[in-house]
This record gives C-alpha cells, sequence and structure tokens, in this order.
C-alpha cells in the first residue's frame, strides 16, 4: 500500500489527462464513464489508505511501537469490497427462519465430526469441565458449529477485513459505531501480533527484539470476513483477554491446538457468568405461547424470576426442576422467541425460557439462534439440560449451592464418562 497520498493523486491525475487527450469522440462518452469510476474507485483507496495511516500513527505514539514496523506491516493491505456486501443487514423481506437456521448447524456432517473431535480430545475435554464447570457438549457444540473443527475458519487476511471495517463499512444505520468497533478490532490485532512477534508493551526501545516476519505473518493470517480467528473464532480482543495455552507448550494457538480452543472456549464462558451444574433454558408447552409472546420483548436481559414465570403458567414446577434439580424459585430468566416457517410457508414462533447459561452463549455470539443451536447441539452429544446439584429442600442439607456447583458437575461427568465414552 502507498503511505504517499499526494504523490499518488497527483499520478493519477496525470493519468486522466491523457487518456481524455487520446480519445475520439465516439471513444471519449465510453471512456468519460470509466475515467469516473476510476476516479472514485481511487478516491476511495486513498481515503481508505489516508485513515488506516491515522489510525497506525496513533497506536504507535500510544503504545509506542515504532511506526516504521506498522507501515511495513501494513504495507500491502487493502479493502476488500465483497466484505462489505457480506455485513450488510438482510433486506427488509427477509424471515428469520429458525427451522432453516436449525437445520444448517445440527446436521450429521457436524455431528459426526464433532462425535470424533469428542473421541480425539476426550480426557482433555472432561479435564476441563471439571476445571471450569462449562459441560464438554456444550465446548464441542460452540467449536462444532463455528468452524466444524477448523475445517472452515475463512479465507481472508485478518487485517484486511478489520481494515475494511474500520474505514469502509457499508452505510447502514450503525456505520459509525460498526467502524470504531472494528477500529478498536484493529488496534488489538497489532498489540496481540506485536506481543507474539516478541515486543513488549508498551514498545518503547523493544524493535531490535521483535521478528518483522513474525509480526506480518500474524497481520496475515486467515480469519473469517468479520475478523473472527481459529477454531473457536475469536475476535483479536477475546484473543488478548480470554484465550489461554491449553497444550501448556507456552504459546496460544487457536488454529492448530485443539486444547488451546477447548481451553479458551471454556475460559470465554466461565469468565462471562457460566453457572456450573445448572440447566441452560426450559421448553414451553405450545398452550402457553400465547403467554410468553406477551414477555418476548427480544432483549437480551434477565427479568423475570422462575416464580414468575410458574405463576403465569409459561412453566411448570416439573419444567422449572425446581424439586429435585435445585434450581432456585428466584433464579432469573428471559423468555426467547424463535420465528419459523412451517410446512405450509406459514409464520409460527417457538419460545423458550433462557436462564442465565443461555445468556452466557448469547454474549459468544449475540444471537438466539446460535444459542438455542448450541444447546441442542450439545444435547444430540448427551448433553443433559437440567441442573446436577441437589435441591436445597430436597436435601435438607445446609450447604451452600456454591458449595454444591464447585463439586457436583465433576462427579456427574466422570461417573457418565464410563459408560459409552460420553458419546451418543
Amino acid at each position: 500500500m502507498n503511505f504517499r497520498v499526494s504523490y499518488y493523486s497527483s499520478i493519477l491525475l496525470i493519468a486522466l489527462a491523457l487518456m481524455a487527450c487520446s480519445s475520439t469522440p465516439t471513444q471519449q462518452a465510453n471512456t468519460k464513464e470509466t475515467i469516473v469510476n476510476q476516479t472514485e474507485d481511487a478516491a476511495t483507496e486513498a481515503r481508505f489508505t489516508q485513515n488506516l495511516n491515522q489510525l497506525l500513527a496513533q497506536i504507535a505514539q500510544s503504545q509506542e511501537i515504532p511506526l516504521a514496523s506498522l507501515e511495513t506491516g501494513f504495507s500491502d493491505a487493502k479493502a476488500i469490497p465483497s466484505i462489505r456486501k457480506l455485513v450488510l443487514p438482510p433486506s427488509g423481506t427477509f424471515k428469520k427462519n429458525w427451522a432453516a437456521y436449525r437445520k444448517r448447524f445440527i446436521e450429521p456432517i457436524r455431528l459426526k465430526a464433532g462425535k470424533a473431535f469428542w473421541e480425539q480430545n476426550q480426557d482433555y475435554l472432561l479435564r476441563t469441565e471439571q476445571e471450569s464447570g462449562v459441560p464438554a457438549e456444550v465446548i464441542v457444540a460452540i467449536i462444532g458449529i463455528e468452524t466444524i473443527y477448523g475445517r472452515q475458519t475463512g479465507n481472508f487476511r485478518v487485517k484486511d477485513v478489520l481494515s475494511t471495517l474500520a474505514f469502509s463499512y457499508p452505510d447502514t444505520p450503525n456505520k459509525a459505531s460498526r467502524e470504531q468497533l472494528f477500529k478498536d478490532q484493529l488496534q488489538e490485532l497489532i498489540l496481540l501480533c506485536w506481543s507474539e512477534a516478541g515486543g513488549s508493551l508498551p514498545a518503547k526501545n523493544s524493535s531490535q527484539s521483535t521478528n518483522p516476519a513474525r509480526f506480518k505473518a500474524c497481520l496475515n493470517q486467515n480469519s473469517s470476513y468479520a475478523g473472527a480467528i481459529g477454531l473457536p473464532q475469536f475476535m483479536p480482543s477475546s484473543i488478548r483477554s480470554f484465550a489461554v495455552d491449553g497444550d501448556g507448550d507456552g504459546r496460544i494457538d487457536l488454529k492448530q491446538s485443539p486444547k488451546d480452543a477447548i481451553a479458551s472456549v471454556a475460559n470465554f464462558m466461565k469468565k462471562h457468568g457460566w453457572q456450573p451444574g445448572m440447566p441452560i433454558y426450559f421448553p414451553i408447552q405450545e398452550s402457553e405461547f400465547s403467554n410468553a409472546k406477551a414477555l418476548a420483548d427480544g432483549e437480551p436481559q434477565l427479568k423475570f424470576t422462575v416464580q414468575e414465570l410458574i405463576d403465569k403458567r409459561i412453566l411448570t414446577k416439573d419444567q422449572g426442576d425446581l424439586q429435585a434439580g435445585g434450581v432456585e424459585p428466584q433464579s432469573k430468566a428471559l423468555i426467547v422467541d424463535l420465528p419459523y416457517l412451517d410446512q405450509d410457508g406459514n409464520d409460527r414462533v417457538r419460545y423458550v425460557a433462557g436462564l442465565n447459561n443461555f445468556l452466557t452463549i448469547v454474549q459468544y455470539n449475540r444471537s438466539y439462534f446460535y444459542a438455542q443451536s448450541v444447546v441442542e447441539f450439545a444435547e444430540a452429544l448427551g448433553y443433559k439440560n437440567q441442573s446436577v446439584v441437589p435441591s436445597m429442600a430436597t436435601t435438607n442439607s445446609k450447604t451452600s449451592a456454591k458449595e454444591l456447583n464447585s463439586t457436583t458437575p465433576a462427579k456427574s461427568k466422570s461417573k457418565k464418562s464410563s459408560s459409552k465414552k460420553r458419546v451418543k
């Protein structure tokens, strides 16, 4: 990429003048249209380059990273027009369809791959579950839905993706906030890659110890069209905040190390409030959908207690898992709506009651469809969507729920693992 915008613009003007002079009158009409298009493209590229340079200068100053190193790393960065199309919101006529979404992700190929991934990493999955409290089935489901265990990790250079979306996001109502989000992610990528290349942060006087080739290779690694990386599809900020070294080799590799991916997913869920031993959602009977509809506002907030939903007949005590499952009446929930089209093309909606752990999955990917597909994928792998913590009333125990949460999941799962290798 050319970092001297004024020089580039001068050459462009000369080229345009020469093209205009050499055209015949008949050709000029066509050439004029071509020239206009080229000018617009050049102007867009010039703005892209200028904005990127400004951000690199800001990062160099704030993080004390040599500007020359950043310019070298981004010298060939480019905007990718196709990415702008991929992030556009659906058209106004588009209808969300839970049935179609579910069919895309909970299907034989992914499930077969999930069972194979489980068998290959069974011991480490069980250990991670015992340490984090996050069920192995949920971890396996997330990685399977995200990338089919590394088969689909994206084929765009991450620096191009983030640069495109930071400075050339499509004209949408949330354009400004989205561009800021990707500017932040671009800075997170730079800090991540600088550290991986051996540089310290702040990076004052550390340029000599940094491997330039390694820095650029990190910037050039593949990602999704939104800039997510590796088996679990972590954004750069999530890699820096939540990714961990699962295999103990001294580095975090979410692209090639299943253990790093497993440990990182579990750590993300734990840090975002996963409650060990608690269910994720409760089904709602179709006869109560009308009552549930009034409470489904689409906001990802735990607004109701389980007891309130029982009082409104949306849940029953056995569905609420209150008698033997240890779910407190004051546990919070939200009503999740899953619209779909039936076989006749009619609009329908399924409702479920999402608990705290449902909302934790939403933090991974802000979509009710995504969270519900993770749960049902996990259930297809044998996950039991119920509490493993005995209720206080049933046990007459003074042991706190917190103490039970810290011990019961491991015992429950180890017992389960003795039969059928935990895979169904």
